[in-house]
């Protein structure tokens, strides 16, 4: 079996002591390919070193992360968009709105979102959306843009069954991740419901850890415990999911 992390930040400094053995150890349980998201200025040059260190296995998005966005995010843009001169990027990511620790900069971060939004769709490239307190808000930008070139994923999704339809009519596909795992949650209800064809795992490493290792770090080789939920879920095998998954990683980021 082959899976593939759509949204690992293994370059962030939970790993710095042992980054190695944790990409050896998700090679090991099958994940082959990592998507690593951008956060802001800090994250660029580890992101990169990564990727070059693992070619072919390890590939780059770039974007301004929302929690990242400042006053002066016009600046922050232009150096990240500069960057696609100069390298081959899988997505423009980790974009999008987040309201849950601080609403003051709403604004600014809704002008990043649609720009970086618009800067995929000139590149041709999908967008990772990061989406925290913020449906409302992201919908109304996404649909004031109203461009059907725009594609992606909607990253770490815990919505409701209203939001994944309406996130599926407009051609974005779910990324599912440890969250599904949780004895708590009702995401279980709502992913039942969604195509393979239009999900995606994750992790969010080191974020968000799956069963039984919530509260912990999150890890690359925690991939299958996602696939395997998911897997039941839809009364499937895991190396059916496994291969859907990672068929649809392909199609979406191109690699």
């Amino acid at each position: 079996m082959i899976f593939t992390d759509t949204h690992t930040h293994l370059y962030a400094e939970e790993f710095d002591h042992d980054r190695e053995e944790v990409i050896k150890n998700a090679f090991q349980k099958g994940v082959q390919y990592f998507l690593l998201p951008n956060i802001d200025e800090s994250s660029i040059n580890p992101l990169h070193a990564l990727c070059n260190q693992w070619p072919g296995h390890i590939l780059p998005m770039m974007g301004l992360h929302p929690t990242s966005v400042t006053q002066d995010f016009e600046s922050q843009l232009q150096q990240i968009f500069d960057l696609f001169n100069n390298r081959k990027y899988h997505a423009v990511g980790e974009i999008g709105i987040d309201l849950y620790w601080d609403t003051s900069l709403e604004q600014e971060q809704r002008i990043a979102f649609i720009q970086q939004c618009k800067n995929a769709i000139e590149m041709d490239l999908p967008v990772a959306i990061h989406m925290r307190n913020s449906y409302e808000a992201i919908m109304e930008e996404l649909k004031k843009l109203n461009d059907s070139r725009l594609r992606g994923v909607f990253h770490c999704f815990t919505g409701n069954h209203e939001q994944a339809a309406e996130i599926l009519d407009m051609g974005f596909y779910l990324g599912i991740g440890g969250v599904l795992t949780f004895k708590n949650t009702k995401l279980g209800n709502v992913i039942k419901d969604v195509p393979l064809e239009k999900i995606v795992l994750e992790t969010d490493a080191p974020y968000l850890a799956p069963h039984p290792y919530r509260g912990k770090r999150n890890e690359s080789s925690y991939i299958p415990l996602i696939a395997r939920k998911l897997a039941d879920i839809n009364r499937t095998d895991i190396e059916i999911v496994a291969e859907k998954t990672t068929t649809n990683a392909k199609q979406l980021f191109g690699f």
